[in-house]
């Protein structure tokens, strides 16, 4: 059967209607060779259906954020076989969900009621601006909720006693942190992994898009894994560390960080305190250690060397 569209002709009005564009980005694109010339018909220009392909290709390129330099560039590898398909795969893989997560839908009534009952118009509109909440179009009594964790983290925090608004500073802080954690991760990765598939044109092919893709599905999780054993490991010694300075108790140092032939001995916390007064917290040990041994030095010399019945010292000398 054959397909009526496929030699379907378009005046150059009808393409932009049909492609939801207009007449004169259409001639910018053929300017700038995104676009094929149309077929010339006797006085009329013809666009065929390649022509509607090509167009809606472009669209979806731009809406990811590509400039129209790049997309000519993707353009060119797919009119020389040279792999669009598997570019458009990895970065479809690469702007795809990073969590297994599932947005979900709350509306302002069930959100009062979870903050407490009393609404706050300003704590929704910060919520907003974090993109905590999304706003649903034709629903104003209805919002979007990304990530329904971090919406619980914030209901619980509040229900502890922390305000709305310490909860987002909180956020805001913490979002430029990651962030900075994710930028050092995709720079690791791009450095001894990708730099390959993105520098040398001979791996710009759909077998290495596609495999780079795999690797993408590989390597997605691991950043995540590491930020939790790492955070799980700087809350228990953080934590523990805060609570016994708090009770009064000095924390021993973390096991991994003893040596063989060391003994820990726990000092009164106020010891310790005095200490670090006195020589700053990185010479704390070296300074308990050396007057130890001064001590032990100055009590083996007076066994050896004992004082008189009036305090003063025998000269045993010949």
């Amino acid at each position: 059967m054959t397909d009526r569209t496929a030699h379907k002709a378009y005046r150059i009005e009808d393409l932009a209607h049909r492609t939801r564009t207009t007449v004169r980005t259409i001639r910018a694109y053929q300017d700038r060779g995104l676009l094929p010339r149309p077929n010339r018909q006797g006085r009329a220009n013809l666009y065929s259906e390649a022509h509607v392909t090509r167009l809606h290709q472009i669209a979806h390129l731009l809406d990811r954020g590509y400039t129209l330099a790049s997309i000519k560039e993707l353009l060119d590898a797919w009119d020389t076989g040279r792999g669009l398909g598997g570019v458009l795969g990895l970065v479809t893989e690469v702007e795809g969900p990073w969590t297994d997560e599932r947005p979900d839908r709350i509306t302002r009534a069930e959100l009062d009621a979870r903050f407490g009952g009393t609404p706050d118009d300003d704590a929704v509109a910060e919520a907003v601006e974090l993109g905590v909440l999304e706003p649903i179009d034709g629903d104003p009594d209805a919002f979007l909720v990304p990530s329904p964790q971090e919406l619980s983290v914030a209901v619980e925090l509040h229900a502890a006693g922390v305000p709305l608004s310490a909860i987002s500073s909180h956020l805001r802080e913490l979002r430029g942190q990651v962030e900075h954690i994710a930028a050092r991760f995709l720079e690791f990765t791009t450095e001894y992994v990708f730099a390959r598939y993105l520098e040398d044109p001979a791996h710009r092919t759909d077998a290495h898009a596609a495999e780079a893709a795999s690797l993408v599905r590989r390597l997605r999780p691991l950043a995540q894994q590491t930020v939790d054993a790492e955070l799980a490991r700087a809350m228990r010694v953080l934590a523990t560390h805060h609570l016994r300075s708090h009770l009064g108790t000095q924390e021993p140092p973390e096991p991994p960080e003893q040596h063989s032939g060391t003994r820990y001995v726990p000092l009164p916390a106020e010891t310790i305190t005095a200490v670090e007064a006195l020589v700053g917290r990185d010479h704390v040990s070296e300074f308990v250690r050396l007057s130890a041994e001064r001590e032990v030095r100055a009590r083996a010399l007076d066994a050896l060397y004992p004082p008189g019945p009036d305090g003063t010292e025998v000269d045993e000398s010949p």
